[in-house]
Parts: structure tokens; C-alpha cells; sequence
């Protein structure tokens, strides 16, 4: 049952939540304005697409991901003030007892993890899509938009390689199909171009021959131009890191079956990409009992302490996001291990602080 104090509580939690998160939009903006200005400039970015694209993509991919660190901050904002100012400890001593006090704290926090997961999932990728091409375009353009030597298994038997595939163009050089049958190869196609078709959906193969092995028999056919069906797009060339960012789950959850079988070496970056989505709004949880637990004491100098003490623990937190992420990409740890860490870690150092939190 909610009571006035909850209520009180949580307008507080909310409330500060959501100022903070306002104050933190003009920040980042005017840092961000502030260091990509010449490279509007120098690309000739149309003003409209600034506004409408990169920063509407880009103002909620930054507030997401500082997310946590605006929560824990909002938290130990109103939590060390309604202790500076004695509210606390009337609540305690009423007979209340500390648990009971954590249950608006609860509330708030599953609020903004529903809210927080729903954006993950299905809001901040389609508001990435536009940042990132925003970002590809007028930011860092690649002055060679070509992928080299793409060794690629499209099935359980068939496996591709190209040499040179132009992403601006949609078009690959020195292109081989090979298929299999076990161990042995059945057939092998060789081309001199493949080409994407986006209205029929279909590669065009040009220069062509194609070598076909039955035991001792073997037999050639040449030709000049055809269409056929691959399970690949261009789309699977992309030379951007960031493209992960901008896909929904289906997309997501696609492309690591395909990357299961075909083993290009990105798969470690789409299983992380998939599994922060479900576990970083679980950091609501976390840093606000590790929020509540550091301010609910009333010490000497106000609220200054707690706050720095948050500021750190908060920029720690995103540190060891970032170690962990690296670990996984270059050290080999698993994905999943990779982004449950940092909240295991910081749950505990939470449940410490709530130990030793007063009752």
C-alpha cells in the first residue's frame, strides 16, 4: 500500500530525476555543439538534419547511457537533502524501519528500469538509425567505403568470398561461391563482379563460370550476366562499428544467427549490443540503493559529501562498463559474463552500504 510519505518520496525521486536529466540535455548539447561544429561545417551538414536527425538520435542514445549516473546522482540529491534537513530521522524513529523506508525508492526505480527497457528495445535503436547516418555522412565519412578479402559460410555447405566489395555502390570484385557436399567440393562458382539488385532483391553475377564436379566428371558453363538468390545483403559489408547500435532486436537476433554460421568476427559486438538492451536498465535497481544507502545519513557539511562520493562511484561505474566491454572484444570474456559484471559488482558494494546504512 502507498502511503503520503511514498508519495512524497517518490515526487521527490522522480522529480529531481527528471531535472537532472534535463540539466544533463543542455550539457551534453552544448559540449557536443561545441566540439562538432567544424565538422558540420567542413561537411556541409543542412541545418534541419542537425536538429532532426543527429540530435534526435543523439539525445537519447547520450541520456540512456548516462543514465546511471543521472539516477545516482538525482537520488543522492533529494535523499541527503531530506536527511540535512531531518526528515529522516522522524521517519526512523515513527517506528518505520529502514526496509520499509527503501519501498518508494523501489517503486521509482522499477519506473524508470520499465521505462529504460522499453527504450532499449524498441525507441533508442530507431533514433540511433538516424544518428548513425547522420554520423557516417557528415562526421566520419570513410573516404574508402570498400570492405577487402570478406571470407563469408552462408549455409551449412556454401561458403563466399570477396575480394573487393564497394559499399557506396553495392557492387563485389572477384567473387566465389564454393558448395560442398561433406567434405567435398561440388561446385564452384567464379565471377569477375556481383552486383546488388534492390528492385528485384537479387544479385546479378557477371563474367561468370561456373565448375561442377560429380566424382571423376567435371563439366564448365561460361556466361556473361545472371540473377540469383544469395542469403546475403550489403548491408553484411558494412566497415561501421556503430551500425549495431541502430538495429531493433529482430534485426539484431537475425544477424547473430547468421554470424553463428558464417563466423566474419563480429559476433562478440551484436551479443553485446543485444544483452546490455536487457541488462543496463538493471542499474536502476543498483545505484539507487547504493544512493539511498551513502545519503540517508545526516553528516556535518550537508550534502556536499554524499554527492561527491556519488559522482565517483557513478563515473566508476560507466569506467567498468567500458573495461568489461573491452575485455570481451579483446580479451575473450564471454558477452553475457562481460555485462552482467559491473552490476553484480556494484549490487554487492550496495548491499554493503546498505548493511552499514543507519537504521
Amino acid at each position: 500500500m502507498i502511503k503520503i510519505i511514498d508519495w512524497y518520496i517518490i515526487k521527490k525521486y522522480l522529480g529531481t530525476f527528471i531535472f537532472t536529466l534535463g540539466i544533463f540535455t543542455i550539457i551534453i548539447v552544448v559540449f557536443d555543439v561545441s566540439e562538432k561544429l567544424d565538422d558540420f561545417l567542413k561537411h556541409n551538414a543542412p541545418l534541419n538534419k542537425i536538429i532532426f536527425e543527429y540530435y534526435a538520435g543523439f539525445i537519447p542514445f547520450y541520456l540512456n547511457f548516462l543514465s546511471p549516473l543521472i539516477n545516482f546522482i538525482a537520488v543522492i540529491l533529494f535523499t541527503a537533502k531530506m536527511a540535512d534537513q531531518t526528515e529522516i530521522v522522524p521517519i526512523l524513529s515513527g517506528g518505520v524501519s529502514f526496509k520499509r523506508f527503501l519501498w518508494p525508492y523501489l517503486i521509482s526505480s522499477t519506473f524508470i528500469f520499465v521505462v529504460t527497457l522499453i527504450f532499449n528495445l524498441f525507441i533508442i535503436p530507431e533514433t540511433n538509425r538516424l544518428k548513425v547516418d547522420f554520423e557516417n555522412k557528415y562526421i566520419n565519412p570513410k573516404k574508402d567505403n570498400s570492405r577487402m578479402f570478406t571470407h563469408m559460410q552462408i549455409d551449412k555447405d556454401s561458403y563466399v568470398y570477396i575480394e573487393n566489395f564497394d559499399n557506396s555502390q553495392r557492387i563485389g570484385y572477384k567473387f566465389t561461391l564454393d558448395k560442398f557436399s561433406g567434405d567435398e567440393l561440388k561446385e564452384k562458382l567464379v565471377a569477375d563482379r556481383i552486383a546488388w539488385d534492390s528492385v528485384k532483391k537479387k544479385w546479378i553475377i557477371d563474367n561468370y563460370s561456373i565448375r561442377k564436379i560429380d566424382g571423376l566428371k567435371e563439366s564448365m558453363t561460361y556466361g556473361v550476366s545472371k540473377d540469383t538468390t544469395l542469403d546475403i545483403r550489403p548491408k553484411d559489408f558494412e566497415i561501421y562499428d556503430n551500425i549495431y547500435e541502430a538495429m531493433n532486436m529482430r534485426e539484431l537476433n537475425d544477424r547473430i544467427e547468421k554470424e553463428e554460421t558464417r563466423g566474419t568476427g563480429v559476433i562478440v559486438r551484436l551479443q553485446l549490443e543485444k544483452y546490455k538492451r536487457f541488462v543496463y536498465p538493471l542499474s536502476a535497481f543498483v545505484l539507487t540503493l547504493m544512493g539511498v544507502s551513502l545519503s540517508s545519513r545526516k553528516v556535518r557539511g550537508g550534502i556536499g559529501l554524499p554527492l561527491g562520493i556519488g559522482i565517483f562511484l557513478s563515473f566508476a561505474y560507466i569506467l567498468f562498463i567500458q573495461f568489461s566491454t573491452m575485455f570481451a572484444l579483446k580479451g575473450g570474456l564471454p558477452p553475457l559474463i562481460a555485462v552482467i559484471i559491473p552490476n553484480l559488482i556494484f549490487g554487492l558494494v550496495g548491499i554493503y552500504l546498505l548493511i552499514k546504512a543507519p537504521k
